[in-house]
């Protein structure tokens, strides 16, 4: 038998031990059933069951999701456009998403899948600093495909700078 504070009572009759968890305005619940004797603890199990469920919340706000982010491109993007996606991918891979680089081919364009993968070596040699190529480029119908994710080390040395600032 143990109580509410974690101390050990001793070893006592089941109707003895309900009688103390009457006293005591708390449940009796067995928590050891197949141990010799079994063992029961004192305690609120409402309370109890709250407090269960706050540690499961607790660790399910601890854990990080990743998310997929879908960046579009065409093959006959200009410099700018193109500029402006890669620094929007940048900041989806610093932010730890995986980014799923997606040029699409309209019309007659897909006579000329070139096009696409040159764009798409350009935007992968530019981030390659923070970035690894999770998925090689893979032409599947009218869109060329490939997918970035964030590198391990990278990341972890800017968190450090900012906990650092």
């Amino acid at each position: 038998m143990i109580d509410a504070q974690g101390k050990q009572i001793g070893v006592m009759t089941k109707v003895a031990a309900l009688a103390l968890a009457k006293q005591n305005l708390s449940d009796l619940v067995e928590i050891a059933p197949r141990a010799n004797p079994p063992v029961a603890k004192i305690i609120n199990y409402k309370k109890f069951l709250y407090q269960e469920e706050k540690k499961k919340r607790e660790e399910k706000r601890k854990t990080k999701s990743t998310e997929t982010k879908e960046v579009r491109l065409g093959p006959f993007m200009s410099e700018n456009d193109l500029a402006v996606m890669t620094k929007r991918t940048r900041d989806f891979l610093q932010d730890g998403n995986k980014v799923r680089l997606v040029v699409y081919f309209s019309g007659r364009q897909i006579t000329h899948p070139e096009f696409g993968h040159k764009v798409l070596d350009g935007v992968i040699e530019k981030l390659s600093d923070t970035s690894k190529v999770d998925r090689e480029k893979r032409l599947e119908g009218r869109k060329l495909i490939t997918v970035l994710s964030p590198e391990k080390q990278k990341s972890n040395e800017k968190e450090n700078k900012k906990i650092s600032s």
